[in-house]
């Protein structure tokens, strides 16, 4: 990859909150960007945020999940997708994920999606069905379905496609859907097909991906579930826009987490955020932990019971590690962290060859309590865990983790930018004449410029996210 990589992840669909099953995937997503960044590689990392187009079915019907969040939050879609893309940075930022070099919204893309279908459409990949929108032709392709290496019906079992009225085979997708007469919707945009419209889901990541890194990507992540349609149906597009051209080189697919051994849902109350995880007492960062524990390819139980434990075990680690800290600090011979022991350099380098093997975090995980309980030098401990937590995001220089606070700074207001300042007195204003509406929204434009704020009833805490 001549020493630079590119890295495109499938983001969020911003129409409720971000859960912790969620924040499993963004965090391996992390580890393999921070061994890239360990390796020496120059990464330019893009990750979409999908404000549209997303059906409740894979089948191209059902409510947008953007309208349905705004029926359910009573709110506008653009208010909804502001507020629960916020949401999602504040909880990646939580649990020690690295922000992407860029993230690109659906909705400020509509041009280059219309653009992209408009050349399938002249390619001869396209059909138009009257009144529902513009389809991709997969009989045109020999090799639709080949990321999944499997044959037409065991592409569809499992996932949620149907035959719709007019589709010429049940794996067509579409690549922009029309307003139907009467709709009214709150997000649409005119196009050469219809008067008004809005893109299908896949498009945007084809569309985004190019416009960012170019016809070929090194790396794209997602789910396992994106594996029969999502991803399928974007390499399906982009080899076909783009003269087939190999899309992406290495596609890194994670499982599921249940609770409790049951799917994650908020019907069977077992919806869980990272908020939730705090209040609770625990530290994101244990959470983090407790996500290495099992490989990403392989199903994680969560419960409370194993995340206790292992905040139990991030504990300990960060008192060793302020105690080794204190005894190497003490140490005239402290010169040993740049001068491993032939023991810690075993430790050292299995570590790494672990996380290069397909991100074997339980073996990396391992290697760490292994060297925890070893006779090794305080000062030879010490130099393995600060070069392990160029990918652990321990934290262990903030004693404040511990209780689940994350990495901040309490403020003082007189100290804050100028800027900073008049974003928190206008919000203070707006919490007095009760307009939290905009409350809301100063919130999120003080937490976008790197300030927390935590509501008490007469006063605003602002603190420094580090």
């Amino acid at each position: 990859m001549d020493g630079k990589v590119s890295f495109y992840a499938c983001g969020p669909t911003v129409y409720d909150y971000t859960h912790i099953g969620h924040l499993r995937r963004y965090v391996m997503d992390d580890v393999l960007l921070r061994l890239l960044y360990k390796l020496g590689y120059k990464v330019k990392f893009v990750q979409n945020i999908t404000d549209v187009g997303h059906l409740s079915s894979d089948a191209d019907t059902g409510e947008d999940k953007l309208e349905k969040g705004a029926k359910k939050y009573h709110q506008s879609v653009w208010d909804i997708a502001q507020k629960f893309e916020t949401y999602f940075f504040q909880s990646n930022d939580q649990i020690g994920n690295l922000r992407p070099d860029l993230s690109c919204r659906a909705t400020d893309h509509i041009k280059e999606q219309i653009e992209m279908v408009k050349i399938l459409e002249k390619k001869g990949f396209t059909y138009v069905i009257a009144g529902d929108g513009v389809y991709f032709d997969t009989s045109k392709l020999d090799d639709y379905g080949k990321l999944a290496s499997q044959k037409l019906e065991q592409l569809l079992a499992g996932a949620r496609v149907e035959m719709v009225a007019g589709k010429k085979q049940p794996t067509d997708f579409a690549l922009w859907k029309f307003e139907k007469e009467g709709e009214n919707r709150a997000m649409s945009w005119p196009s050469p097909w219809s008067k008004r419209g809005f893109p299908g889901w896949h498009i945007e990541c084809s569309a985004m991906s190019q416009k960012y890194l170019g016809d070929k990507i090194d790396i794209h992540t997602g789910g396992i579930d994106h594996i029969p349609v999502h991803h399928t149906n974007e390499i399906a597009q982009t080899e076909s826009a783009t003269g087939k051209k190999p899309f992406v080189k290495f596609w890194l697919h994670h499982n599921f987490m249940s609770v409790d051994g049951q799917k994650m849902s908020k019907s069977l109350n077992n919806f869980f955020t990272v908020d939730d995880v705090i209040k609770k007492g625990f530290s994101p960062i244990a959470l983090r932990l407790l996500f290495f524990t099992a490989h990403y390819r392989s199903e994680l139980n969560f419960t409370w019971e194993n995340l206790a434990g292992m905040q139990v075990a991030y504990e300990k680690l960060l008192k060793e590690t302020q105690n080794w800290r204190t005894a190497v600090k003490d140490d005239v011979g402290s010169a040993q962290l740049k001068n491993l022991s032939t023991t810690a350099q075993s430790f050292n380098q299995q570590f790494w060859q672990h996380l290069a093997n397909d991100l074997d975090t339980p073996k990396a995980l391992a290697v760490v309590w292994q060297m925890m309980k070893s006779d090794l030098s305080n000062a030879d401990k010490l130099s393995l865990i600060t070069d392990f937590d160029q990918v652990l995001q321990l934290g262990w220089e903030d004693q404040e983790q511990v209780s689940g606070r994350g990495r901040e700074q309490e403020i003082k207001l007189v100290d804050l930018p100028a800027n900073i300042q008049a974003l928190v007195s206008a919000r203070a204003t707006a919490r007095q004449t009760k307009d939290y509406k905009l409350a809301d929204q100063l919130r999120d434009k003080l937490h976008i410029a790197g300030y927390k704020v935590k509501d008490d009833l007469n006063q605003q805490t602002i603190t420094k996210c580090l």
